[in-house]
């Protein structure tokens, strides 16, 4: 069976994430340990105790890195998998990578606290928003944010399946957007509850500053390909990962077009490895002929270990 490991990220966070997987594998728990020791504080009891600081940009990235690769490495505890591929939405891209073996995870945890403070700083607090649109094709969702002419910048920046479409921007300029949409027929548009304007040009400077700290970490061309979120490929070498990531930061994540390479390229399960079943989800509007097994517990380990090694 061809199949490939896709990570979550921010949004697919809870409190006490990992807790059942983490009374099973002793590895869960040593991964946060090394999280917490590259971050300077106790990163799992952050996960299981304190919702409001869990939900902080800044801590719910290196959180959920930390949990989608506790989450693989407990899927391969026991036996190495060969997976066609992997690829992660947004912030799972950098999970991906550890996973891959393209950068170290101490390395890893750095970078994306980084990265997150560059975001939350990018704009003060209310500036920027993001909104989920779901029931309208993708195409009327980006004429009407670049028809847009009103102050402030609005943008489509999450392709998350067929009908479902994140758009971001500035408060006002987003706000009035959605009403446009839903007077197109909309079926929802839900404000999100984030506090930054993520993979919009709102994020431009903080690129721009986000490139100094990758350009010093150091990269590795993995032993798995990572299909990147901004051109839905495999980067070339080190200098392509690089550039890719930094350019993710600032435009839209192509996860639909993600998710229907992977099935060009012959594939026919993915396994999600991360707190959560969004990309479970949204693969199945993407996609129905793909399986998708959500890693959240021993047994679901079981399963998928038996249904790819049979």
């Amino acid at each position: 069976m061809k199949y490939a490991i896709i990570f979550p990220g921010q949004g697919s966070q809870s409190l006490g994430m990992l807790s059942e997987l983490a009374s099973y594998f002793p590895v869960v728990k040593e991964t946060f340990t090394e999280a917490s020791d590259a971050l300077g504080f106790d990163l799992w009891t952050l996960t299981q105790q304190d919702r409001n600081a869990l939900n902080q940009t800044q801590n719910t990235q290196p959180a959920m890195l930390a949990a989608g690769y506790a989450t693989y490495l407990a899927l391969t505890y026991k036996y190495n998998l060969l997976p066609i591929c992997m690829a992660g939405h947004s912030l799972g891209e950098y999970t991906a990578l550890v996973a891959s073996g393209s950068l170290g995870f101490s390395d890893g945890i750095k970078l994306v606290r980084k990265r997150a403070e560059l975001m939350q700083s990018a704009m003060p607090k209310g500036v920027g928003v993001m909104a989920a649109i779901l029931g309208l094709e993708s195409s009327v969702v980006v004429k009407l944010c670049l028809d847009y002419s009103g102050s402030g910048i609005v943008e489509a920046v999450n392709f998350n399946s067929l009908r479902q479409v994140v758009i971001a921007g500035n408060k006002e300029a987003v706000e009035a957007t959605c009403q446009l949409l839903k007077i197109r027929g909309a079926k929802r548009v839900v404000l999100l509850p984030v506090s930054v304007a993520s993979h919009c040009s709102l994020m431009n400077d903080a690129a721009v500053e986000f490139k100094n700290y990758v350009d010093v970490v150091r990269f590795n061309q993995g032993s798995i390909d990572v299909l990147h979120n901004f051109d839905t490929l495999k980067a070339t070498d080190v200098d392509d990962i690089k550039s890719k990531l930094v350019a993710q930061l600032h435009n839209p994540v192509l996860w639909t077009s993600t998710i229907q390479a992977m099935h060009n390229m012959g594939i026919e399960k993915l396994i999600e490895s991360g707190p959560g079943k969004v990309l479970t989800g949204l693969t199945k509007r993407i996609e129905k002929s793909l399986t998708v097994n959500a890693i959240l517990d021993p047994t679901s380990i079981e399963i998928t270990l038996k249904e790819i090694l049979s």
